[in-house]
């Protein structure tokens, strides 16, 4: 019997209920996956809480990787066998699931059905926020906020490989000596020091080209203070609540700014777009370039655990349920 994470209404870990199912045949360009790793990302905890649009009664969870164990009608680019991940589609926290065999990657032979769950979502994070939102260019300064989660080690790697000198927030010494091992060449101690005033002390005075601030409400003004002028801040997550309304004079007047609160459903929308962004995070990994660091695991009956464990900050690297 099949097994999934069900939820009826929006609220805390205790609404997610685990349950037996019976999967759907593969309808037409369908195909039924048999999943072997799930990736846990911090979107889960805002979609299960009804902060972002969810629909229930309905499943959670946006990435993961296993094997194809049917395909439907019209289906020639996939295979019974084939393995593969997918990031975006909803309903991931199961054992098995069907999706749109056009939103299927295949997973190359040297990546773990593992790694390519936690690589997926985050990975193609980091590659339209540092690629595609703003080109980071060699020799840039760019300032990237929780560095020692799944995310932030990933661009604390993909940045270095572009060039770029990278300077990551995290918390205690700890991390900080964690993520300067992963490709930082700079930690900032949220706990102990003045982001902003750090970021100017480690810059020479001249402020970071991008920062990458995933922790909104709290974070904002240190992230204006460490923008050097026409600088870009790039507001991608809302761990502490939203970043405040932005007028347009205060832009202005801290240095003709830029600001974006991007989605990266909108950098994957179509089919090439995501075929190329998953390609290119596979291409990096596959060189040394980019590793995910799965650092803590679940089963689907620990759900609940591991959204606690991530929402409180007790998690580093990445981590995935293993059905």
């Amino acid at each position: 019997m099949a097994k999934r994470i069900w939820l009826t209404e929006h609220g805390g870990p205790e609404v997610m209920q685990l349950q037996d199912f019976d999967p759907p045949a593969p309808g037409p360009g369908e195909v039924l996956v048999e999943q072997t790793a799930i990736g846990l990302n911090y979107i889960d905890i805002y979609q299960r809480r009804g902060f972002y649009p969810h629909p229930v009664p309905g499943g959670l969870g946006l990435e993961a990787a296993g094997r194809v164990a049917a395909v439907g009608e019209g289906v020639s680019s996939l295979s019974v066998g084939d393995r593969v991940a997918y990031s975006g589609l909803m309903g991931a926290y199961a054992t098995h699931r069907i999706a749109p065999a056009n939103r299927l990657v295949p997973i190359p032979d040297a990546i773990t059905d593992r790694d390519a769950a936690a690589l997926m979502f985050k990975g193609l994070t980091v590659e339209y926020l540092m690629e595609r939102l703003y080109r980071v260019q060699p020799g840039e300064d760019v300032l990237f906020y929780a560095a020692s989660g799944g995310v932030g080690q990933i661009a604390g790697q993909w940045g270095r490989h572009l060039g770029a000198r990278m300077i990551g927030v995290t918390s205690g010494p700890e991390n900080c000596q964690t993520i300067r091992d992963l490709g930082y060449d700079a930690a900032i101690d949220r706990l102990s020091e003045d982001i902003g005033a750090r970021t100017r002390e480690l810059t020479d005075g001249r402020g970071v080209s991008v920062v990458y601030d995933s922790a909104g409400k709290a974070t904002f003004e240190a992230s204006l203070a460490a923008l050097k002028p026409r600088g870009m801040f790039v507001s991608f997550g809302s761990a502490t609540g939203d970043a405040p309304d932005v007028p347009p004079s205060r832009l202005q007047h801290a240095g003709s700014l830029f600001f974006t609160r991007p989605m990266l459903a909108h950098y994957i929308a179509s089919d090439a777009e995501y075929h190329a962004a998953a390609e290119r995070v596979f291409a990096l990994a596959q060189e040394g370039a980019i590793r995910v660091n799965v650092n803590q695991t679940f089963g689907l009956s620990g759900v609940s655990a591991a959204h606690e464990a991530l929402a409180s900050g007790e998690t580093t690297g990445s981590t995935v349920i293993l059905p």
